[in-house]
């Protein structure tokens, strides 16, 4: 038995306040990632500084995600098993974002730099504690093939309000009738951000209805059994890739996802130096508008489409012809990068956006039925360890993603410090990548995913069988 009171279907309430919680896991990021600029330009942190504060929470949550997933999974509480840790999430989440951000230019680059890494580690302890539960919270709210689908689905359409409104912090945290610096715009609008993602954070843990789970027969959570639990994580792990779909379904994201990170890095650099000779300053609001535009593009079209194509088709197909999609908007971003006339690109996002738009409400969906595939294999109920090692995946592509965008930059000769003019055959490199790069991550994805076997058909039979097996065990 789940912590959750698991139905067919989910009633709109419950789905709205899982949504709500994934506007908090991506907006806490979305942010960071702008934030974070402020430590190099405003604060002189030089690139070893920033190469440590961007891959130590990465190894970091490498280590506390599956202990976090195991732990959630063999929660006994009268709450169930992830509420409590969604709460106490959101909660350490919003204390240690506002004060990490608390960065002074008068105080040493060393007191800086310890002050913002040792708090970081806070914050992403934190995000663990939350993000681990919460997803797999989402995996047991329903049993159905295609109510799994409208779950992920009105969470990804409420989380990717996230990146519609986090690129106008750009404009914000830059424009000196805001704030007079960038370094004092990030301590204050710190607060801003983390207050109501906290909250929002904890709206799940709040109103997602759940069982007890007090008399289940779960492992032990104590002391004395660190070192077997530690060796039952191990094994969770290998039991979980030892399921075919399972490994499928990381392995395409691992590529989608790590793809697309690596030249959105390079977003900036292409619009400014194709579109504007460089002037960082004529770009105006393009450079926003390309991810506001996109995301928008997402929640209004991608979603709603990919969830039709889910129901008619079946998720993997709709997941290839979404995916099939994408490579044509990124082919078209190509052709309408074209200098003096930004506006063109704006014919391209609605395709471009398929990719990365309709990854996770697919793919998190197909996890929930492989949930159950594990379930029949094992007899355990694991969406925590499941959703760990999914969500490790995407955290490893996008640590990877960060250092490719620098191997890129640097293999086409490009300089920021130059205008178009005098690197012309840079631009058009780095022009290349931004297009064709994403196109080999997504083709070399699609063949991995052309035969995944979990069918609506064949998760029915899986259902009946666990439910036959739960009716026998109640007699």
């Amino acid at each position: 038995m789940s912590n959750l009171t698991k139905t067919s279907k989910v009633p709109m309430g419950q789905k709205i306040a899982f949504g709500v919680g994934m506007f908090a896991n991506q907006m806490f990021p979305a942010i960071m990632g702008i934030f974070m600029v402020v430590l190099v330009q405003d604060l002189g942190f030089p690139g070893w500084m920033w190469g440590v504060i961007f891959f130590a929470p990465r190894i970091f949550d490498s280590i506390t995600d599956p202990i976090m997933g195991f732990i959630s999974d063999n929660t006994k509480s009268k709450w169930g098993r992830r509420r409590q840790y969604v709460l106490a999430g959101g909660v350490v989440m919003g204390i240690s974002y506002i004060i990490m951000w608390q960065l002074f230019k008068e105080n040493s680059l060393q007191f800086n730099f310890w002050y913002f890494f040792l708090w970081s580690l806070v914050f992403y302890l934190g995000l663990t504690l939350f993000s681990v539960p919460y997803v797999a919270m989402g995996y047991e709210m329903s049993d159905d093939f295609h109510e799994r689908t409208n779950i992920m689905a009105i969470a990804q359409f409420i989380g990717q309000w996230a990146w519609v409104i986090a690129p106008w912090f750009w404009v914000i945290m830059y424009d000196p009738e805001w704030f007079p610096s960038a370094e004092e715009a990030v301590r204050e609008l710190s607060i801003w951000v983390a207050i109501p993602c906290a909250i929002c954070a904890m709206v799940p843990a709040l109103f997602i209805k759940s069982e007890s789970t007090l008399n289940e027969d779960y492992e032990p959570l104590n002391i004395a059994n660190i070192g077997s639990s530690l060796t039952k994580i191990y094994y969770s792990f290998i039991e979980a890739f030892k399921i075919k779909e399972f490994r499928k379904i990381c392995a395409a994201t691992f590529l989608i996802f790590n793809a697309f990170n690596t030249v959105a890095a390079l977003t900036f650099f292409v619009i400014v130096f194709k579109l504007f000779n460089g002037d960082a300053a004529a770009s105006g609001i393009w450079v926003s508008l390309f991810g506001c535009l996109g995301a928008l593009g997402t929640t209004f079209i991608v979603i709603p489409v990919v969830t039709w194509l889910s129901k008619v088709f079946g998720k993997k197909k709709a997941f290839l012809i979404a995916q099939g999609i994408s490579i044509l908007g990124y082919i078209l971003l190509w052709f309408l990068f074209v200098p003096g006339k930004p506006w063109m690109y704006i014919i391209a996002l609605p395709f471009f956006s398929f990719g990365i738009g309709s990854l996770f409400t697919i793919m998190m969906s197909m996890t929930a039925d492989i949930i159950d595939v594990d379930q029949l294999n094992t007899g355990k109920r694991r969406e925590g360890i499941f959703g760990a090692i999914y969500w490790w995946m995407v955290k490893v592509g996008f640590a990877i993603a960060g250092a490719l965008s620098g191997v890129i930059i640097g293999f086409v000769g490009f300089n920021p410090d130059l205008a178009t003019t005098d690197q012309q055959s840079a631009v058009d490199g780095l022009h290349a990548f931004f297009c064709f790069f994403p196109v080999a991550g997504t083709l070399l994805a699609m063949y991995i995913m052309r035969n995944y076997g979990i069918t609506e058909e064949r998760a029915g039979e899986t259902r009946k069988e666990l439910d036959k097996r739960k009716a026998e065990n109640k007699i």
